[in-house]
């Protein structure tokens, strides 16, 4: 997982990429990056190892630049159009899921 800090409040992201440091987690399973979103986005978006991207947050005059940025790479795009203050749903984690069908065949 790549997660982008906030940049007005990074330091809840910092305090939490320390403790998962210490933990048993194994290294580079989850990855915080701070800095600047105008700077991070593009690069994420084009990047041919990140398979997804959620745009929620982020300003509608990036949205379309990010969008062919990631049909580069067909990566997968999500952009919330609730409001995300709203009780938490599913509806965000399926959009990055894939489906497998796994086919038991049966003897006679």
């Amino acid at each position: 997982t790549v997660v982008v800090a906030s940049e007005p409040a990074p330091l809840p992201a910092i305090t939490l990429a320390e403790v998962l440091a210490t933990s048993d987690l194994p290294g580079g399973v989850i990855n915080i990056l701070t800095g600047h979103r105008t700077e991070i986005a593009p690069w994420l978006a084009a990047h041919m190892d990140v398979n997804a991207i959620d745009l929620t947050g982020v300003p509608d005059d990036d949205v379309p630049g990010l969008q062919d940025k990631a049909a580069d790479n067909l990566k997968r795009v999500f952009r919330a159009t609730d409001d995300w203050t709203q009780e938490p749903g599913t509806a965000r984690l399926t959009a990055f899921l894939e489906t497998k069908t796994v086919w038991h065949p049966v003897g006679i």
